[in-house]
């Protein structure tokens, strides 16, 4: 670029949109500015999310840019010259060392805090690689967004300054987080808009006053239109006791109501109150299956989502079961929601691996935890060696970003043993949970633990001897294919499967077969792994379930006499000497908490006195202190090193099961290869090729995975995605005892 023109010619940020205009540098950065700082105002740190976004392409206004952007648009190229040093120079300067990482991760992701350092020493001694470039920068783009060289330091929030010791440094890790999550989201709203000709689409705040009296009228119609159950009473006097307490003030919440009491809407009640008497500006509920975001996002939709079809849904569903990082560049192209909607229903991974991420495309949402009512359903689920990490964060949520925390479940865990909830009021929103729990009880526990027990003997008692109706919960898919063989040969009437070797689609029509074969008294026997403990409402009059730990057992409960139109429902709890179980150390460590203070001579899975002794107890055997249940994150977070706290948070551990796409119905073939064949493509296709193709997705342990791969069975699509070519059980889905993948599958 001539330089005796440069100082006359526009800066510019993006390339030509459609009716060919180009995005000035002023208005990129003006605009990406003024959505951060109404982000930033959530938790109090506007002007510092405004500085962030004011700077974070500011490195464009070199001329080297500015002619590689004339270059990229001649060859439909990329411009290829570093813009990110002079924006997160100048945020290190004039906010903070920590700050300048919001700016040099803005396109690859946050980067550890020693890589800020290097940067800022490089050009405080004149030593960068790119020093000319970047003063070149700052010197041109300052001649028309003069803010961007202040002349006072920018205000942090005031907080920040108070929070001293480790706490202090976690709580600064979660504010780069939620500046990242501003700044990305900005940019990208704001280059979107370039691109699509149209002003920046952001919502606005939901008035949750209306939405609270939608959902008030909409429950009690649904409920005058459901069958009358004896337990009617006593969840309307549980929604009534929760919903009192919204107006207490906003902090850490506990849900803790038996299986059947109505957790759902009574959750998401109390979340409406409180968003209204607080000034809330939304609802996130997460939960830890697929299956349950599906059924409990129905349920609100039905409450809540307006009935113009033209009006935009309250509603937003957003999950996805296929982790897309080995795919360069899909992540970005596929996740890009940003929780823009007034209640959010998504599972925990998504929320905490989200929130731990260092990602862009991944992160760019969590800023909308800020100012939110956080319902977190069955936390039972929430893997112990991930607390420390998932406590801290919520807390810090709590403290300084003015979220409140809902945690639900029918078995509690003690998470105010742990020293991440230290001094934090533990505010109960059912004052007596013993009481509701002694009225809610409707079954009796039965045991068989003798050395005779065998699945023979169980497929005998469960298919011979245990009535008309039954449900059987097993802790493998190996082992819920063993059993359902063994019933269909002694049982009479429907006997069905259910595990994550089946597609969701087909789980999801098997769940509502089961709900119209029970309704009118039909004999049907089911064998399901624990995918269906929690929040699926079905109602046996008799439930088995192998041993496990102490949650599950009570989990297994909530599926028998759920309604009370029995006087009393059964539950069997069996030991097989061969049973398969999970090996990891947490589960291990539960089932030795679980003998320890449950069984046939001690006492039943929802006593909540032993429940209390076998919480610490299980996070004893494991190592709750210092250095367990994730606290090495939380030292990776001190550190500011976002990378590494990125690869050690996994919710799900991605090395034991892969997701694989089913082809069950001739009927769905082309849309289903058509989906494939948009994501195998080297062009955007956005996030609904995947939501389609989840229906038809099952899940595959990596070992068999694999070696179906190596058969021909399986092939590759993308990320850890497959596509699976061999046969399929019209029962039990991806059946390992097929003769055709006997030499196949690793047994």
């Amino acid at each position: 670029m001539d330089s005796s023109n440069s100082e006359a010619a526009p800066l510019w940020a993006h390339s030509r949109n459609l009716p060919g205009t180009r995005h000035t540098l002023e208005d990129h950065l003006r605009g990406s500015a003024s959505l951060a700082r109404r982000f930033g105002s959530a938790f109090g740190a506007r002007e510092l999310a405004e500085y962030l976004a004011l700077v974070h392409d500011a490195g464009k206004g070199s001329c080297a840019w500015q002619h590689g952007l004339d270059e990229a648009e001649k060859k439909q190229s990329k411009v290829g010259v570093p813009h990110k040093e002079a924006g997160a120079w100048l945020a290190a300067s004039h906010a903070g060392v920590p700050f300048g990482a919001v700016v040099q991760g803005h396109h690859g992701g946050l980067p550890e805090l020693q890589a800020v350092k290097d940067l800022v020493h490089a050009v405080k001694t004149g030593a960068h690689a790119n020093q000319a470039l970047i003063e070149e920068a700052i010197a041109r783009t300052a001649a028309v967004v003069p803010e961007i060289v202040p002349t006072s330091r920018i205000p942090l929030p005031a907080w920040l300054a108070r929070a001293a010791g480790p706490e202090g440094k976690l709580n600064r890790d979660l504010l780069v987080r939620m500046l990242f999550s501003c700044v990305v989201d900005a940019d990208f709203l704001d280059t979107s808009a370039h691109f699509a000709n149209t002003p920046a689409q952001v919502r606005a705040d939901a008035d949750m006053t209306h939405l609270l009296e939608v959902f008030d009228t909409r429950r009690n119609e649904a409920l005058s239109r459901r069958r009358a159950s004896k337990i009617d009473g006593i969840r309307r006097r549980v929604y009534e006791e929760t919903v009192a307490a919204a107006t207490g003030a906003p902090g850490m919440y506990v849900l803790h109501v038996p299986t059947g009491g109505g957790k759902t809407l009574t959750s998401a009640g109390f979340a409406l109150h409180h968003a209204v008497a607080h000034g809330h500006r939304r609802v996130v509920v997460a939960v830890p299956y697929t299956s349950i975001t599906q059924q409990n996002a129905r349920t609100y939709r039905r409450m809540l989502d307006p009935d113009d079809p033209d009006l935009p849904p309250t509603v937003l569903e957003h999950h996805s079961s296929v982790d897309l990082d080995g795919a360069k560049g899909t992540w970005a192209r596929t996740a890009a929601e940003n929780w823009d909607a007034p209640f959010v229903v998504t599972t925990t991974v998504q929320l905490f691996e989200s929130l731990f991420s260092h990602r862009p495309a991944a992160m760019r949402k969590i800023h909308r935890l800020a100012g939110a009512v956080i319902v977190l359903d069955e936390v039972q689920a929430l893997p112990d060696r991930l607390l420390a990490p998932i406590l801290s964060a919520l807390r810090g949520l709590v403290d300084h970003f003015g979220a409140a925390v809902v945690l639900t479940s029918a078995t509690q865990p003690a998470f105010w043993s742990l020293a991440q909830l230290d001094g934090l009021p533990r505010r109960q929103l059912i004052a007596d949970p013993a009481e509701l729990f002694e009225k809610l009880r409707r079954v009796t526990y039965d045991w068989r633990t003798g050395p005779d027990v065998t699945w023979e003997s169980m497929a005998d008692e469960i298919g011979r001897r245990s009535g008309r109706q039954t449900l059987t919960v097993v802790n493998t898919t190996k082992d819920a294919a063993h059993l359902h063989r063994l019933l269909e040969e002694r049982a009479s009437g429907t006997v069905l499967h259910l595990s994550t070797r089946m597609t969701a689609g087909h789980r999801g029509g098997v769940i509502e077969h089961i709900r119209r074969l029970l309704e009118p008294g039909s004999d049907v026997h089911v064998v399901s792994t624990q995918l269906i403990e929690a929040g699926v409402d079905l109602d046996f009059p008799r439930v088995f379930r192998a041993w496990a730990p102490a949650e599950s057992l009570q989990q297994a409960a909530g599926r028998c006499n759920r309604e009370g139109h029995q006087d009393e429902g059964t539950v069997v709890v069996f030991k097989v000497h061969d049973a398969g179980q999970p090996r990891d150390k947490a589960y291990t460590a539960a089932l030795d908490a679980t003998a320890a203070h449950i069984g046939p001579d001690l006492a039943r899975p929802d006593n909540l006195d032993a429940l209390d002794k076998y919480y610490p107890l299980r996070y004893t055997l494991q190592g709750s202190g210092p250095t367990g249940m994730g606290a090495h994150i939380d030292t990776l977070r001190a550190q500011l090193d976002f990378p590494a706290v990125d690869d050690a948070f996994r919710m799900i551990d991605n090395t034991l099961n892969q997701p694989v796409v089913v082809i069950r119905d001739e009927a769905h073939r082309a849309a289903v290869e058509a989906d494939i064949t948009a994501l195998r493509s080297p062009y955007p296709c956005g996030p609904e090729p995947l939501r389609r193709l989840q229906p038809h997705t099952a899940q595959l342990p990596r070992h068999e995975a694999d070696t179906a791969l190596t058969a021909g069975l399986a092939e590759p699509v993308i990320g850890n995605l497959l596509l699976w070519n061999g046969t399929y059980h019209p029962h039990r889905g991806l059946d390992p005892a097929q003769p055709e993948d006997r030499t196949a599958f690793l047994l």
